[in-house]
C-alpha cells in the first residue's frame, strides 16, 4: 500500500524516530501522512487528506474500526497527556468506533471514547469526550471532560465543567447515526482495499451488477469456474492479516439444517493466493454442499468468525 508513512524526527524531546505501527487491515488513503508514534488497531479507515502528526506530543492511539474522514487533522502538545484505556499516558487517545469526521481537529492532550462521533470541523483539544457522545459540526470542546453519552450541538463553546456536565443526554437516534457511520466506513475500508487488488476487482466484474453473491452449483451439479466472490476474498485476506488458521466444514441440506457440519481440515497458509487456491479446491470436491469457512486462532486454537461460501441448488 503507497502511504507516506515515516518516523517522527529527531527534537530535544524525542531522538527516537519512532515510526507508526498500523495494522495490515487498516486502509490508509495515498494522500494521508501519518508520522511518529502512532499505534493504529485493526480495521481502521482513513481518507484523503489527514493529517496525523505525532513529532511534538506523542504517543497516538487509534482503535479498531475507527474512521478518520477527509481533511481531519490530528497532532498533539509537546506537554501535557491523557490516560488511554490500558492505563498508560498518551497525547491522544482514540477508543474503538469513533468517527472523526470532516475537517475536524483531535489536538492533545486529548481522549476520544468509544463510539464517539465528532462532526464536521469540530475542535477537541485538553480534553476527554467520554463514551458514546456526539458532537455535531463547528463545536469547539477545550480544558473539559464531556462525561460518557452526551449531546453537543452544532457551534457550541464547551469551555467550563459546568457547560460540559449540562450536557443533555445523546437521543438513540443519535446512536444509530453514528453506528451507521462506522459501518458505511468499513463497507468503504473493504472496497478500497478490494480495489488494490486485481483478483477482488476481476471477481467483481464478472458478477451481475457488480454485487458479489455466492456461487450456486448449476443444473448438473458443477459450479461455473469464476474465483471466489469478493466477500469470501475479503474475509480470507483478513483472517490472514491476523496470522490465523482457516478450518473448513461441510454440511448437506439435512445437516445445514440442523447446524451439524463435518470438519473437512485446515487451511495453514500465509500467502493469499494459496489459501484461495486450497479453499477452491475444497468447492470442487464438495459441489453439491454447503461450505463453510472459519478462522481459527493458532495460539488459543479458540474458534473465531466463519462464512458461508457456497449453497447448493434448491429443486
Amino acid at each position: 500500500m503507497d502511504i507516506h508513512s515515516i518516523p517522527a524526527p529527531p527534537t530535544p524531546w524525542s531522538q527516537q524516530l519512532v515510526e507508526p505501527t498500523i495494522d495490515p487491515s487498516v486502509y490508509i488513503h495515498p494522500l494521508t501522512n501519518v508520522i511518529g508514534d502512532v499505534r493504529i488497531g485493526e480495521q481502521v479507515h482513513i481518507a484523503p487528506g489527514v493529517s496525523i502528526r505525532a513529532d511534538e506530543g506523542m504517543p497516538f492511539y487509534i482503535g479498531a474500526n475507527v474512521n478518520i474522514q477527509d481533511g481531519a487533522v490530528v497532532h498533539g502538545l509537546e506537554q501535557g497527556r491523557v490516560t488511554g484505556d490500558d492505563g498508560n499516558p498518551y497525547s491522544v487517545w482514540m477508543s474503538d468506533n469513533a468517527s472523526i469526521t470532516h475537517m475536524a481537529l483531535i489536538h492533545g492532550p486529548a481522549y476520544v471514547g468509544k463510539g464517539c462521533f465528532i462532526g464536521f470541523r469540530s475542535t477537541v483539544f485538553n480534553a476527554r469526550v467520554g463514551d458514546g457522545c456526539i458532537v455535531m459540526s463547528h463545536a469547539l470542546i477545550e480544558n473539559v471532560e464531556i462525561p460518557a453519552g452526551r449531546y453537543v450541538a452544532s457551534g457550541s463553546v464547551i469551555i467550563h465543567q459546568q457547560q460540559a456536565d449540562r450536557l443533555p443526554n445523546v437521543q438513540e437516534a443519535d446512536s444509530t447515526f453514528a453506528r451507521h457511520v462506522v459501518s458505511i466506513n468499513q463497507k468503504l475500508r473493504q472496497g478500497y482495499l478490494c480495489a488494490e487488488d486485481q483478483v477482488c476487482i476481476a471477481t467483481i466484474r464478472n458478477e451481475p451488477n457488480g454485487h458479489p453473491t455466492v456461487q450456486p452449483a448449476s443444473r448438473n451439479g458443477h459450479r461455473p469456474s469464476l474465483p471466489l466472490d469478493a466477500q469470501a476474498i475479503a474475509w480470507i485476506r483478513e483472517v490472514l492479516s491476523q496470522k490465523f488458521y482457516i478450518g473448513v466444514e461441510q454440511a448437506d441440506t439435512r445437516r445445514f439444517r440442523a447446524n451439524s457440519w463435518s470438519d473437512c481440515g485446515v487451511i495453514k497458509v500465509t500467502q493469499e493466493e494459496e489459501a484461495i487456491a486450497a479453499v477452491a479446491q475444497l468447492l470442487q470436491r464438495y459441489p453439491h454442499q454447503y461450505v463453510r469457512l472459519f478462522s481459527i486462532n493458532p495460539g488459543t486454537r479458540q474458534r473465531g468468525s466463519g462464512l458461508v461460501i457456497q449453497q447448493p441448488l434448491e429443486k
